[in-house]
């Protein structure tokens, strides 16, 4: 195990949430005092998608990010900041034999279109989710081609951010060692295993340590499983040499019938890691792990 743990505390997410849970963080001083919330019961990375405060949907407006990162530092300094970059890749295929008929859940832009935020707020850490995934039992699909990746993966670097490469399925990880491998990827690598989303790669025991064996030696990584596998998963990553990451974009509920916050996850994650005999990383502890260049 490590002797330190970093904690990701994932805000909010884009997922259709809003309205299953009391306390969804919609507007960005919502999610970022959620997250604040989070850093305050022990999260070292604090991982925001933005939302649109109108109607609750998954949003990437600039703004909006620019917001959740103000709010955040005129309380924080001290939390690492991981911005999402997994929005604009949703293809709403249309139903039936009209596949051509996007649907209006579509939202395809380009690399640079994709990662505006980045370059514009220069968080210290952003995801770059390695491969396509069917996701749900619907039309969509989650669109990140290999040609579209290398040039993220070039972008990102150029921004002075490092990425947290988002593992959903065996091939994301072959593409993202290729990406290590090709010089586009600055070490030490960074690996978040997201287990249990349909219809990527599921939540066992099994599949969790077979992704881990497959990592460079050099990787820090972490794992997560969604719903009622957070917690399990956040055990198991901890005793085979990972991080974890907890949050209501994964899971909104601390037991049955118990809706969570960010802040009780975390502190629960943060109890686990104790009695599994290992520490919480501060944040700039985190950062000393993840190798992540001063903060300015």
């Amino acid at each position: 195990m490590n002797s330190k743990i970093i904690i990701t505390c994932a805000v909010t997410g884009a997922g259709d949430t809003v309205g299953k849970h009391p306390a969804i963080p919609v507007t960005p001083e919502q999610i970022a005092n959620s997250a604040l919330e989070a850093a305050s019961a022990g999260a070292t990375v604090v991982h925001c998608h933005v939302r649109d405060p109108k109607t609750g949907k998954g949003a990437r407006g600039v703004h909006l990010y620019r917001d959740v990162m103000e709010h955040i530092r005129a309380r924080n300094k001290e939390v690492i900041i991981n911005l999402t970059a997994g929005m604009g890749g949703d293809l709403d295929v249309g139903s039936g034999e009209t596949p051509m008929k996007w649907g209006p859940g579509t939202d395809l832009v380009g690399p640079e279109e994709r990662l505006i935020h980045v370059k514009e707020l220069r968080p210290e850490l952003c995801t770059l989710d390695c491969g396509s995934l069917n996701f749900g039992d619907g039309n969509t699909l989650v669109v990140q081609t290999p040609a579209q990746l290398r040039e993220q993966a070039r972008l990102i670097r150029s921004y002075g951010v490092k990425p947290e490469m988002e593992i959903f399925d065996s091939g994301n990880l072959w593409f993202a060692k290729q990406l290590c491998a090709e010089g586009l990827i600055d070490g030490p690598p960074m690996f978040q295993l997201c287990l249990g989303i349909p219809w990527g790669a599921p939540y066992d025991t099994e599949t969790m340590a077979y992704q881990r064996a497959q990592l460079p030696r050099d990787s820090v990584w972490a794992a997560f499983g969604i719903g009622r596998n957070e917690f399990p998963a956040v055990a198991q990553a901890v005793l085979l040499g990972g991080h974890v990451r907890v949050g209501l974009e994964d899971n909104l509920w601390l037991a049955r019938g118990v809706p969570a916050s960010n802040g009780t996850l975390v502190e629960k994650a943060v109890k686990i890691i104790e009695i599994l005999g290992t520490k919480v990383a501060t944040p700039d502890e985190g950062r000393d792990i993840l190798k992540l260049s001063p903060r300015k």
